[in-house]
């Protein structure tokens, strides 16, 4: 509500517009003291700096990050630039062909010339100096991480029977986030209710101080909100942090600004318009509004509801929902700020900013869809892709693409032959290089997507996979690559990565790409380890031929592997343990069906055409390629189905107790033995398999599996006698798994900030946490 003029005074020189336009009062001798007092305390024509406050308090922060991501960027180029120089020089002084050299017998890759044929005997070499190292700057940092390690206790919700609510589990965001986001909401508190006066001594000489400084601040926060909830944005270039962590303070960002919304409005209904005469003034400057304050309660009505139904629990439970509604409302959320701030002071510049980024970012996103593009053969049709069905009740989608992907990013993926309007995202488990070509042609990559089916569009995509069988293909459109590590695991001399369940994903595309720098003498690293705990071993099948790869192709005694076993397999009465059948959707398949062939017909005659044009005429060139063109697009293999286990020999089984099978029962010596657990072991039995069925672990290859749960702090502190100068540490999995490695990690930087223990610079930490 804009500053009313007072009817104590009246200025017949000014007309009604201009008064509308400026929104300024002049003070004349008639003024009472009164307004002379309120305008000199907070004149309403210069609460515009309110607004500009909260744009520096955001610079300032931008620029702190964005200089210790140049800080990190730099350290990590200088350091692999400088490993490339040794590993050049050395293959310069290397032995020739006539010197004998004694070989290291274990790695058999040993560099030194032991009995050269000429000169000295060879010295010891030095130890790697360090480049770019600033230790004051480390020892800060580490001061840092030690409390932004620290992870937030998660809140578990018992379960409740009689209201059948199930047990929950309830994650905060990261301390970091925590830190930015109180520190946010204390600077707009203290810089609406510190300032003085909070309300005029009467209506009449104006809206309360208190709502236009709240105002304000509402109204610049929003094109920093937009621009952290885009998918491409300048704030992740400039800080490295990926769209999916940057929206964690869009949503806080919204929390916010809902507060000061509430708080510019709650002021006009203590100091209401129509006590005081300001009704009439109102009158006189707004004519042909029913209600005074229409253009803000049509404003707040739309926040109120992005703010709630954004909430974890509800965005959980109707998240197509969520989707669908979230940008709409908010395009109608800014077309109200547009009508309600009627361009007062700066309020349309923050406004105008907004709808800039917004639109901006959105024609930056046509260069990220695969189907814009008119130099590739997805214009506007899309790929063709794939559904494998996986054992323990996974789906893998491969997509033969010319989309360029870096380790560890994201897509986000559109079937409309599985449904129209769904978009979701998913990581990218395989590697985008030369050395996986696709059987598609040289240009093409395949790009692989795993995920286990909850809900909606991943199980309509299982639903298909069955009704359709794996023969059948797909059109898919794809949005991304986004995301990504800021950091480079080839600049690290140890690697570590933690994976729980279908938290593979994530890992797989980094641990492939590490060994193949390793391989080709670009990465620093000398030690990797991974750690993955997985219910049950089929499991492993979903990346068994990358798990083959990085052990027949790392350097020797480099990669070391832990895979942990934490529960028995479960196999209903009917056999596979495969979904049930899609329930019967004759109009939706009908649609969607039409849909998919519509696209397939596309491709095919674009097939056609170019075949046609490279035959030149020639009937039976023209057959010939048409015959590779139908191998060429034939589907995926079909999917591998296990066989389910037999049933276990038991004897009584009881609970809590671990039963022997009797020798006199049956000969189990064609049966495979389950352990003799029907359903998920219990603490004692786990300790029992771990001791009593434990295989032969390889400790010459550092691949071996134990059954029970990874003792994480226990298995850090062993990591930890190995650590380098540089260590990184990534994980992704449960809660649990999360807080464990984020408090022993947050441990370790006291012995970087208090004084370096064995030239140690850097324990660096990575989680796969999309924080609530």
């Amino acid at each position: 509500m804009p500053y009313l003029q007072s009817p104590f005074e009246t200025t017949p020189t000014l007309s009604l517009r201009s008064l509308t336009a400026r929104v300024k009062i002049p003070i004349t001798s008639s003024s009472p003291p009164q307004l002379h007092e309120a305008v000199r305390q907070d004149p309403w024509s210069k609460s515009g700096k309110y607004g500009l406050g909260w744009v520096y308090f955001c610079i300032i922060l931008l620029i702190l990050t964005s200089l210790l991501h140049v800080y990190h960027w730099l350290s990590d180029r200088i350091r692999r630039a400088t490993y490339k120089d040794v590993i050049a020089k050395s293959s310069k002084s290397s032995s020739p062909d006539s010197d004998y050299e004694m070989a290291n017998m274990p790695t058999n890759n040993s560099q030194h010339v032991f009995f050269p044929r000429n000169g000295q005997l060879p010295q010891r070499q030095e130890e790697e100096e360090t480049y770019f190292s600033f230790k004051p700057m480390n020892r800060g940092i580490a001061l840092m991480r030690y409390f932004f390690y620290r992870p937030v206790p998660v809140w578990r919700i018992p379960s409740l029977h009689l209201l059948r609510l199930r047990k929950r589990e309830i994650s905060f965001p990261a301390p970091g986030t925590i830190v930015i986001v109180s520190a946010a909401f204390i600077f707009v508190t203290l810089y609406s209710f510190v300032p003085q006066p909070l309300y005029y001594a009467s209506i009449a000489f104006g809206s309360p101080p208190l709502a236009i400084r709240a105002g304000m601040l509402a109204v610049a926060m929003m094109p920093w909100i937009v621009a952290l909830s885009m998918k491409a944005n300048l704030i992740t270039f400039l800080t490295g942090i990926g769209h999916e962590r940057l929206n964690v303070l869009h949503r806080w960002g919204g929390y916010i600004c809902l507060f000061l919304s509430l708080v510019h409005t709650i002021p006009f209904y203590i100091s209401p318009a129509w006590d005081q005469g300001g009704l009439q003034v109102f009158k006189n400057y707004f004519r042909g509004q029913t209600y005074i304050y229409g253009t803000g309660i049509a404003a707040l009505v739309p926040l109120l509801f992005l703010c709630v139904h954004s909430l974890p629990f509800l965005r959980r439970w109707m998240y197509e929902l969520f989707v669908t509604l979230h940008v709409p409302v908010s395009i109608v959320f800014l077309a109200m700020l547009f009508w309600h701030c009627h361009n007062y002071l700066t309020s349309w510049n923050y406004l105008a900013a907004t709808a800039g980024i917004w639109f901006v970012s959105y024609c930056i996103r046509l260069f990220y869809l695969n189907w814009t593009n008119l130099r590739r053969m997805s214009w506007l049709i899309g790929e063709e892709a794939g559904v494998t069905i996986l054992p323990e009740n996974a789906v893998k989608v491969t997509i033969p693409t010319q989309v360029k992907w870096k380790p560890g990013q994201y897509v986000y993926l559109r079937m409309p032959g599985i449904s129209v309007f769904e978009n979701h995202p998913f990581t990218i488990a395989s590697l985008c290089s030369d050395d996986f070509p696709s059987d598609y042609g040289e240009e093409y990559r395949d790009m692989t997507l795993v995920f286990r089916p909850f809900g909606g569009f991943t199980r309509k995509v299982v639903n298909a996979a069955i009704d359709n069988g794996p023969m059948h293909t797909y059109r898919a459109f794809i949005d991304g690559p986004y995301g990504g590590m800021q950091r480079d695991l080839a600049s690290f001399d140890t690697v570590i990565l933690f994976a729980g369940g279908s938290g593979i994903t994530a890992i797989v595309s980094q641990l492939l790409d590490l060994i193949k720098k390793m391989r080709d003498s670009k990465a620093v690293t000398k030690q990797i380890h991974v750690v993955w705990a997985l219910k049950r071993p089929e499991t492993m099948e979903w990346f068994k031929e990358e798990l083959r790869i990085c052990r027949e192709f790392a350097p020797p005694e480099s990669v070391h592997c832990q895979f942990f076993i934490t529960a028995t397999k479960r196999v209903g009465p009917g056999g596979f343990p495969l979904p049930p059948p899609s329930p019967s959707r004759p109009v939706s398949d009908l649609v969607h069906g039409k849909i998919d062939k519509a696209f397939q017909g596309i491709a095919s005659k674009r097939n056609s055409a170019l075949i046609r044009d490279e035959a030149g005429g020639d009937p039976e060139k023209e057959r010939e390629l048409r015959r590779e063109n139908e191998d060429g697009i034939s589907a995926l293999p079909a999917p591998t189905f296990l066989p389910p286990p037999k049933k276990a020999f038991t004897k009584g089984h009881k609970p809590n107790k671990l039963s022997i099978p009797s020798a006199n029962c049956h000969n189990p010596t064609n049966q495979s033995f389950d352990f003799g657990f029907p359903s998920t072991p219990t603490m004692l039995q786990k300790n029992l398999m771990r001791f009593a069925f434990l295989p032969a672990a390889n400790k010459k290859t550092g691949w071996h599996t134990e059954y029970g749960r990874p003792d994480i702090p226990f298995m850090l502190k062993g990591f930890e006698r190995g650590f380098g100068k540089r260590t990184c540490i990534f994980v992704c999995g449960p809660p649990s798994m999360r807080v464990d490695v984020q408090r022993c990690v947050a441990k370790m930087q006291q012995k970087i900030w208090g004084g370096g223990e064995n030239g140690r610079e850097e324990v660096y930490l990575h989680t796969e946490n999309y924080a609530i």
